[in-house]
């Protein structure tokens, strides 16, 4: 059985991820957390090579709103495990044109359109504020775009990813709000994701696989559940390609050259002295490095 923190690389979107041959798994983890419970029990096993942590992100079954995700507990549960580089994999309706249904975009920015969700780990007695200048690392955004081109996918290198809150599709009107500001791509799940996984410091970039041009585009029927599920069902090969690929390059033993290891380094405020004792012990995993000094 693998122990909590050994598994150095993650993955979160569908349960179609995890559904390959190729994949040998060797447990199913169910991780409790201070946040509570994750989405599903992580699926842990050995893909390329590599040992890696699945998660579905709507729980299996797709059963989970992404405003009832509980983001908190899937990020600290990749913690735990020890993930330092986390793969997300979802749906998104384009905004351009030439960004179409089945291509793949690795965005590098995000526009959040999000109301009722808590997407910090923060608080309870202790400040942190860490940069999200640049939200994606920028070492996994090259390992994604090589993976993706090495699959056959159309891929589109950097790109602005609106969260919106969802559950529902956009309104005409707020898609052409949207694309008025040069957004690339829309989503419900990645800026929350990328935001505790930099709290975390866990590397963190975002697969996103396009299923429709959502309502703006006159000439194509306007987003719906059953049409996005459909080009959905079609991705689900294409993305177990892309993630094979993926975890073939990375090395989970390599030093990690880009700023996300350290993000906490310069963002904790509060002096130390006044932290409360339960916030210091749930955040251990987070912040014990930096409270030992």
């Amino acid at each position: 059985m693998l122990e909590t923190g050994d598994v150095r690389i993650g993955v979160i979107g569908g349960s179609g991820l995890y559904q390959m041959a190729a994949l040998r798994v060797a447990e199913e983890r169910r991780l409790d957390t201070p946040f509570g419970a994750p989405s599903d029990p992580y699926v842990i096993g050995e893909l390329e090579g590599r040992r890696v942590a699945f998660l579905p992100r709507h729980g299996r079954g797709h059963r989970l709103l992404p405003s009832e995700l509980n983001y908190r507990a899937n990020i600290y549960g990749f913690k735990l495990l020890g993930v330092e580089q986390l793969i997300s994999v979802s749906a998104v309706g384009s905004m351009k044109l030439e960004y179409k249904p089945t291509d793949i975009v690795v965005p590098d920015q995000f526009y959040d359109r999000t109301r009722h969700r808590v997407d910090t780990f923060f608080g309870n007695g202790l400040v942190a504020h860490v940069s999200l200048a640049k939200p994606i690392c920028p070492r996994l955004i090259d390992f994604g775009v090589a993976a993706a081109r090495a699959a056959g996918a159309t891929v589109h290198r950097g790109g602005t990813y609106v969260n919106m809150e969802g559950p529902q599709f956009s309104t005409r009107a707020e898609s052409e709000i949207y694309r008025s500001h040069g957004v690339d791509v829309i989503g419900m799940t990645n800026l929350t994701e990328a935001r505790l996984a930099r709290e975390a410091e866990i590397c963190y970039a975002s697969l996103s696989m396009i299923t429709d041009y959502d309502c703006w585009h006159e000439t194509e029927e306007a987003v719906s559940g059953e049409a996005v599920m459909e080009v959905i069902r079609q991705n689900v090969v294409m993305s177990q390609n892309v993630v094979r690929q993926i975890l073939a390059r990375l090395d989970p033993a390599a030093e990690r050259a880009c700023p996300c290891p350290s993000a906490l380094a310069m963002a904790l405020v509060t002096e130390r002295s006044l932290i409360p004792e339960q916030t210091k012990k749930d955040l251990a995993p987070l912040i014990g490095r930096y409270l030992a000094r």
